[in-house]
Parts: C-alpha cells; structure tokens; sequence
C-alpha cells in the first residue's frame, strides 16, 4: 500500500505521515529533507539556490546529510523551496523518491508533489492544510524549543513566501491532487489528526 501525504510547511503532514507508517508499519520517507539537504548543500558551498546550475550540482549530497539538525533551521527550508523550483533537481531527486514509493509492501511518503508527480497511483492520498497564522504559530514554538532566536512575525512572513513560491512554481507545484482527502488540522490536536487520517486511509483500503 502506498500513501501519499502532501501539504504546505507545518500542515502537519511529517507528523502524520509518520504515525500512518507506524500504524500500518511501512517505511516512510520525508521527501521535503530531500531538497533541504540540496538548499543545505548550496548554502555549505556558497552556492546561489535560485541558480539552477548551483542546485543541480548540489544533488549529489551524501546520504549522512539527511540526519543532519541544520536541516530542520529556517535556512535550509527557505533554501529547500529555492531549489526544488528547479526542474533539473525535481528531474534527479524524482527517481529516488519513486524507487522508494515502488518498494515491496508499500511506503508511505510525505511533501508538496507526491500524490500528483511521485506517486499518482497511490492507493490512498491525502492533503493536509492548516491556516498560515496557525502554521506560523506551530513553527516558531517549535523553533523557540530548539533554542532558534526569531519573532513570530518573522515565521509567518516565511511561511507565506514559502506558500507563494510552492504553489507558483512552474515545476510540480504545491496542489490538491483530484483525488486527495482534505485533511485540515488547524483546530485539531494531534491525536485527533492522526485519528482522522487513518479512518481516511482506511476509508480508501
């Protein structure tokens, strides 16, 4: 069985994607770290990551650079939604995301593009939203608890220039695919989210 959880920055959607790949035991994969390590790897080598060239040749990160905290900042986000505009890094991050979704027994996957690029045919899809104020607020507690200083305002101007580059970028943008199930989190704990997403998903089975 293969998910697709796709969703804007702090929708929730990492956060259920990986209960759903506890609770049905499936691997998972957060493709979003995929181009926060390319970001990351543009930043480490003074790269530009609106510079196509820069980003392509930043696809070559080593599989250790997935663990690494930096990716988890607000530069390597804001890098990450620079690059992954760029067809070419799309182009060569895709046929790792889909040789991971085609794995025996399924995966679960979560981003911006899964359910309409990665993996059309997933058996259950589901796109998961909350209001941007709401978004704000989640990151920069989260944010605050790791130590990052910023300002709330700070965080919400991010997430909504990250919104508008994602959903206005001409390669694979940020959408509902036609047959996605609306998950909207904005006034849902997250035991009711992760409740809600797998009647969903059971709903499809």
């Amino acid at each position: 069985m293969i998910i697709a959880v796709d969703g804007p920055a702090a929708s929730g959607k990492g956060t259920i994607a990986r209960a759903l790949a506890a609770h049905y035991k499936l691997p998972h994969l957060d493709t979003g770290l995929l181009y926060r390590a390319v970001g990351q790897t543009v930043l480490d080598r003074g790269g530009d990551p609106a510079s196509a060239l820069d980003a392509f040749e930043a696809c070559d990160f080593a599989d250790a650079l997935l663990a690494d905290p930096r990716l988890k900042l607000a530069a390597a986000g804001n890098a990450a939604s620079v690059v992954s505009a760029h067809g070419s890094v799309r182009q060569a991050l895709m046929d790792r995301q889909r040789a991971f979704a085609a794995q025996p027994g399924g995966a679960v996957l979560d981003g911006r593009d899964i359910g309409t690029v990665i993996a059309p045919d997933a058996d259950a899809k589901l796109f998961v939203r909350a209001t941007s104020a709401i978004r704000a607020r989640r990151r920069y507690e989260e944010l605050v608890r790791a130590g990052v200083a910023t300002s709330f305002d700070r965080v919400l101007a991010d997430i909504k220039a990250r919104d508008l580059r994602d959903s206005t970028r001409a390669a694979a943008p940020l959408r509902q695919a036609e047959d996605a199930m609306l998950l909207d989190t904005s006034y849902m704990s997250i035991e009711s989210a992760i409740s809600r997403a797998i009647a969903l998903v059971e709903s499809r089975r």
